[in-house]
Protein backbone atom coordinates (compact mmCIF):
# COMPACT_ATOMS: atom_id res chain seq x y z
CA UNK A 1 0.00 0.00 0.00
CA UNK A 2 1.34 3.42 -0.94
CA UNK A 3 2.12 5.61 2.05
CA UNK A 4 1.69 8.95 0.32
CA UNK A 5 -0.20 9.64 -2.88
CA UNK A 6 -0.23 13.01 -4.61
CA UNK A 7 -2.61 13.75 -7.47
CA UNK A 8 -1.32 16.64 -9.54
CA UNK A 9 -1.61 18.37 -12.88
CA UNK A 10 1.31 18.75 -15.26
CA UNK A 11 1.53 20.04 -18.82
CA UNK A 12 2.70 16.67 -20.22
CA UNK A 13 3.99 13.17 -19.44
CA UNK A 14 7.63 14.26 -19.60
CA UNK A 15 7.09 16.91 -16.93
CA UNK A 16 5.13 14.45 -14.80
CA UNK A 17 7.89 11.84 -15.17
CA UNK A 18 10.44 14.37 -13.92
CA UNK A 19 8.65 14.34 -10.52
CA UNK A 20 9.59 10.71 -9.97
CA UNK A 21 12.57 11.23 -7.65
CA UNK A 22 11.31 14.03 -5.42
CA UNK A 23 7.54 14.10 -5.96
CA UNK A 24 5.52 16.95 -7.40
CA UNK A 25 6.30 19.33 -4.54
CA UNK A 26 4.90 22.83 -4.44
CA UNK A 27 5.57 23.47 -8.13
CA UNK A 28 2.37 21.65 -9.10
CA UNK A 29 -1.24 22.13 -8.09
CA UNK A 30 -1.99 18.97 -6.11
CA UNK A 31 -4.09 16.95 -3.64
CA UNK A 32 -2.40 14.62 -1.15
CA UNK A 33 -3.80 11.57 0.60
CA UNK A 34 -2.34 8.66 2.51
CA UNK A 35 -2.56 4.89 2.51
CA UNK A 36 -4.40 4.27 -0.75
CA UNK A 37 -3.37 2.37 -3.85
CA UNK A 38 -3.59 4.98 -6.61
CA UNK A 39 -3.79 2.51 -9.50
CA UNK A 40 -6.78 0.65 -8.07
CA UNK A 41 -8.45 3.94 -7.06
CA UNK A 42 -8.00 5.32 -10.59
CA UNK A 43 -9.37 2.11 -12.14
CA UNK A 44 -12.32 2.11 -9.72
CA UNK A 45 -13.15 5.76 -10.50
CA UNK A 46 -12.83 5.16 -14.24
CA UNK A 47 -15.14 2.15 -14.04
CA UNK A 48 -17.69 4.20 -12.08
CA UNK A 49 -17.99 6.79 -14.84
CA UNK A 50 -17.50 4.53 -17.90
CA UNK A 51 -19.67 1.60 -16.83
CA UNK A 52 -22.17 2.79 -14.20
CA UNK A 53 -23.82 0.10 -12.13
CA UNK A 54 -25.80 0.01 -8.93
CA UNK A 55 -23.69 -0.95 -5.98
CA UNK A 56 -20.07 -1.97 -6.01
CA UNK A 57 -19.00 -4.15 -8.93
CA UNK A 58 -17.23 -7.37 -7.92
CA UNK A 59 -13.47 -7.24 -7.40
CA UNK A 60 -13.04 -9.52 -10.43
CA UNK A 61 -14.62 -6.85 -12.65
CA UNK A 62 -12.27 -4.20 -11.24
CA UNK A 63 -9.25 -6.43 -11.80
CA UNK A 64 -10.27 -6.91 -15.45
CA UNK A 65 -10.68 -3.15 -15.96
CA UNK A 66 -8.15 -1.09 -17.91
CA UNK A 67 -5.68 0.15 -15.28
CA UNK A 68 -3.75 3.43 -15.54
CA UNK A 69 -0.46 3.54 -17.39
CA UNK A 70 2.87 4.33 -15.78
CA UNK A 71 4.50 7.55 -16.89
CA UNK A 72 7.86 6.15 -15.83
CA UNK A 73 8.84 2.52 -15.63
CA UNK A 74 8.52 1.18 -12.07
CA UNK A 75 11.70 0.50 -10.15
CA UNK A 76 12.25 -1.32 -6.86
CA UNK A 77 12.04 1.89 -4.80
CA UNK A 78 8.22 1.82 -4.60
CA UNK A 79 7.72 5.15 -6.39
CA UNK A 80 5.01 5.16 -9.06
CA UNK A 81 3.83 7.91 -11.39
CA UNK A 82 0.59 7.19 -13.25
CA UNK A 83 -1.31 9.17 -15.88
CA UNK A 84 -5.04 9.24 -15.32
CA UNK A 85 -6.96 8.35 -18.49
CA UNK A 86 -8.21 11.40 -20.39
CA UNK A 87 -11.81 10.15 -20.27
CA UNK A 88 -11.58 9.91 -16.47
CA UNK A 89 -10.07 13.39 -16.26
CA UNK A 90 -12.97 14.76 -18.32
CA UNK A 91 -15.54 12.79 -16.28
CA UNK A 92 -14.12 14.07 -12.99
CA UNK A 93 -14.02 17.63 -14.36
CA UNK A 94 -17.71 17.38 -15.32
CA UNK A 95 -18.89 15.49 -12.21
CA UNK A 96 -21.47 17.12 -10.01
CA UNK A 97 -21.45 16.99 -6.24
CA UNK A 98 -24.00 14.14 -6.13
CA UNK A 99 -21.83 11.99 -8.43
CA UNK A 100 -18.73 12.68 -6.34
CA UNK A 101 -20.61 11.81 -3.14
CA UNK A 102 -21.86 8.56 -4.67
CA UNK A 103 -18.39 7.68 -5.95
CA UNK A 104 -16.83 8.49 -2.55
CA UNK A 105 -19.36 6.23 -0.84
CA UNK A 106 -18.65 3.40 -3.26
CA UNK A 107 -14.87 3.89 -2.96
CA UNK A 108 -15.09 3.96 0.86
CA UNK A 109 -17.11 0.74 0.89
CA UNK A 110 -14.58 -1.00 -1.40
CA UNK A 111 -11.61 0.15 0.70
CA UNK A 112 -13.30 -0.81 3.95
CA UNK A 113 -14.08 -4.30 2.61
CA UNK A 114 -10.46 -4.75 1.49
CA UNK A 115 -8.55 -2.94 4.25
CA UNK A 116 -10.91 -2.94 7.22
CA UNK A 117 -9.57 -0.85 10.09
CA UNK A 118 -6.28 -0.29 8.23
CA UNK A 119 -8.11 1.91 5.74
CA UNK A 120 -6.96 5.47 5.19
CA UNK A 121 -8.32 8.04 7.60
CA UNK A 122 -8.45 10.72 4.89
CA UNK A 123 -11.84 12.19 4.02
CA UNK A 124 -12.32 10.40 0.70
CA UNK A 125 -15.05 12.78 -0.47
CA UNK A 126 -12.69 15.71 0.11
CA UNK A 127 -9.96 13.86 -1.81
CA UNK A 128 -12.31 13.25 -4.75
CA UNK A 129 -13.54 16.85 -4.70
CA UNK A 130 -9.93 18.04 -4.78
CA UNK A 131 -9.04 15.68 -7.63
CA UNK A 132 -12.15 16.82 -9.52
CA UNK A 133 -10.98 20.44 -9.16
CA UNK A 134 -7.57 19.41 -10.49
CA UNK A 135 -9.27 17.60 -13.38
CA UNK A 136 -11.25 20.73 -14.26
CA UNK A 137 -8.03 22.75 -14.23
CA UNK A 138 -6.27 20.15 -16.40
CA UNK A 139 -9.10 20.22 -18.94
CA UNK A 140 -9.07 24.04 -19.00
CA UNK A 141 -5.31 24.29 -19.47
CA UNK A 142 -4.81 21.28 -21.72
CA UNK A 143 -2.61 19.54 -19.16
CA UNK A 144 -2.83 16.04 -17.79
CA UNK A 145 -3.82 14.62 -14.43
CA UNK A 146 -1.28 12.35 -12.72
CA UNK A 147 -0.61 10.53 -9.48
CA UNK A 148 2.72 10.16 -7.72
CA UNK A 149 3.01 7.70 -4.87
CA UNK A 150 5.52 6.21 -2.53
Amino acid sequence: MAHDTVFFIAPDDETAAATRLRGPGRAFESVTCRFIEPDSAIADWDMYFADPSPGIPPMEQLLEWSWPEWVTAPLNDGVEVFALPQRLTRALADAGSAELEELAGRWTTRLRSADGDDMTDDDLLAVLQGVARLAASAVRTGGGLYSWSF
